[in-house]
């Protein structure tokens, strides 16, 4: 977690250096669209997009490990009872240990 904090922070730095040192307005042209923004906007729009673009893939993932882990979580909540259940009936057939034997004569 914090390396991948670090990683991003330096990112954003360079993000900023970035946009500090490129201050000018551009024209932004898609199909039939056209406006004019300044170039931070276009990048910090196309690192957000990018942001959510790699949430949403690893999303699926995520989601499968987090059902895996409950169905885990489940099944060792069954081992465990089926265990105390075995020790139950281990203690229940296994004889009391012979006392003392008295003296021999």
């Amino acid at each position: 977690m914090k390396f991948s904090m670090i990683v991003l922070i330096a990112l954003l730095a360079l993000v900023a250096a970035f946009a500090v040192q490129n201050p000018g307005i551009i024209t932004i042209k898609f199909m039939q669209f056209r406006g004019d923004t300044s170039l931070l906007v276009v990048i910090v729009a196309g690192f957000g997009a990018g942001v959510l673009g790699g949430w949403l893939a690893g999303l699926p993932g995520a989601l499968r490990r987090r059902s895996e882990a409950s169905a885990s979580a489940k099944r060792i909540r069954e081992f465990e009872a089926e265990v105390g259940d075995l020790r139950k009936t281990v203690e229940r057939l296994t004889p009391p240990p012979a006392g003392p034997a008295g003296p021999a004569g």
